[in-house]
């Protein structure tokens, strides 16, 4: 999806009525339509993966907090895991998304997640979810299930740094608050 500002002086072919004041994204087909809000974040989460740079570093909580809020931004209206896969110096190799829930909950599978680390030759793992209704407060699946992903990634030494909830645009590290 690529963004794009209408301008009278380049030959776009809209859907709909051009308006000269609005903002238009380039769907699957090429076509140029109106951008919604979801998809000019889709978009820009598109772009900022582009630019950022390939090994970020994870080592400083601030920065992974930011990440992470940046990737799952409070518009999603379901949940989603997610995994930063990083080498021996905390450097991003790799960022998943590698479940998709409802509302309230996603399913996650500790081995897929091990599987999806060892793939990625990961030494370290920081995991992450959101919650849509905006609570930030971790519920007891949320702790359970870290302390099971812990588990099986020390079993392949891989070592799991931190679990980042995010709710809205804030977010809560589970080291940081004692629960890792």
């Amino acid at each position: 999806m690529q963004l794009a500002l209408f301008s009278p002086t380049v030959s776009y072919t809209p859907s709909v009525s051009a308006d000269p004041t609005a903002l238009y994204v380039r769907d699957p087909n090429g076509v140029f339509v109106p951008a919604d809000i979801g998809r000019v974040l889709d978009a820009a989460r598109q772009i900022a993966h582009q630019v950022l740079p390939e090994r970020i570093d994870m080592s400083k909580p601030q920065q992974v907090k930011e990440f992470f809020a940046m990737k799952l931004n409070s518009t999603l209206e379901h949940e989603v895991f997610a995994m930063a896969m990083l080498d021996a110096q905390y450097r991003l190799i790799e960022y998943v998304e590698p479940f998709r829930g409802t509302l309230t909950q996603a399913s996650v599978y500790p081995r897929e997640v091990v599987k999806m680390a060892l793939a990625a030759n990961a030494a370290a793992v920081i995991i992450a979810h959101n919650h849509p209704s905006g609570m930030l407060e971790p519920s007891a699946a949320d702790l359970s299930l870290t302390k099971h992903l812990r588990t099986a990634l020390s079993l392949v030494d891989i070592r799991l740094l931190d679990h980042i909830l995010v709710a809205g645009n804030k977010t809560l590290s589970f080291a940081e608050s004692g629960q890792l």
